[in-house]
């Protein structure tokens, strides 16, 4: 399987320089915050969206160069995206992300939560400083979106109801919303025209979810070892993903060992034998291969450079995940 740094071989040494400039950005203030960013930012992520918003500034600009300002919106990016998983651990109670322990486990939950908040606080700081009302708006919006994304998560554990629509919905706001949002306001800062920014949008709206959804049927396909965290863990915890939703129409029966919150001995292994047995890892699959289609037609107006196939390259490495 393609490595994501393999993958970003056009801005390779970019992702690289802006790990290092968030170390700075974040750490110098305070000797806990200098540890948490040490974790935070050297903890082996994929870069994946800061590095979609690099992409995009090389693919959208005449010279295909990078500016400053491209250059603070990637580092904003993975700020925020760094913000929302330290809460969203907290929430979530995890002990581990990417097979190292979460700062909250690391550091308790007070630190934890004040380390995310002040991400958060910064890198408002910095989009403010970016002088572009629009990329302001775009930014702010996914804030509330991550927001929204958890409270919904959080209201609707366990809950049979739930629509493959909701979930859909849901998705965008915990992890589509960044990427989409991000991509239209890197071809903002590079002046494209509107309907270039939007389809900018909508490339990153079906990456997002595409990429989701991959990662929700990986939850019962992975091993431990390789989620870093148990595998079956969203199921037993109450968050009804599309395998669930799929499988559930197929076989009614799972529906009453998920309301009663598997509270009965044998009833997660019985419920993780029905998706395996059911169409739902392959109904996910074909959902997650449309949304990477539909994103691959987004990007027909751009310049075909290097940048521009990397970003076709994308949507094809997000299904490979699977294999």
């Amino acid at each position: 399987m393609t490595s994501t740094t393999s993958l970003f071989h056009p801005v390779e040494a970019d992702v690289d320089l802006l790990t290092d400039n968030l170390k700075q950005l974040v750490s110098a203030r305070h000797p806990i915050l200098f540890a948490a960013a040490e974790y935070l930012f050297g903890a082996g992520g994929k870069r994946l969206r800061p590095a979609i918003v690099l992409l995009v500034s090389k693919a959208t600009t005449p010279a295909q160069e990078i500016t400053e300002r491209h250059r603070r919106l990637a580092e904003i990016t993975e700020m925020i995206h760094t913000a929302s998983l330290v809460h969203d651990d907290v929430v979530d109670d995890s002990d581990m992300r990417r097979g190292l322990p979460t700062v909250h486990s690391s550091f308790g939950n007070r630190i934890a939560v004040l380390a995310g908040d002040f991400l958060f606080a910064q890198s408002s700081w910095y989009l403010a400083n970016l002088d572009n009302l629009e990329v302001v708006k775009l930014l702010s919006e996914v804030i509330m979106d991550l927001a929204e994304g958890e409270i919904q998560q959080g209201l609707r554990r366990f809950d049979t109801s739930l629509s493959l629509e909701e979930y859909l919905e849901k998705s965008y706001y915990k992890t589509a919303s960044l990427i989409a949002n991000s991509a239209k306001a890197a071809g903002v800062l590079s002046d494209v025209p509107e309907d270039v920014a939007e389809n900018l949008y909508e490339y990153g709206r079906n990456l997002g979810l595409a990429f989701q959804i991959v990662d929700d049927i990986l939850d019962f396909t992975s091993s431990e070892e390789m989620l870093g965290k148990p595998a079956g863990s969203d199921l037993k915890n109450g968050n009804l993903t599309a395998p669930v939703l799929y499988a559930m129409q197929e076989f009614p029966g799972l529906e009453t060992l998920i309301e009663r919150e598997f509270k009965q001995e044998g009833d997660l292994p019985q419920a993780l034998s029905i998706i395996d047995d059911s169409q739902g890892i392959a109904l996910s699959r074909q959902l997650a291969t449309e949304h990477t289609v539909r994103a691959r037609e987004c990007l027909a107006q751009l310049p075909k450079t290097e940048s521009y196939q990397t970003l076709m390259d994308l949507t094809e490495y997000v299904t490979r995940r699977l294999h």
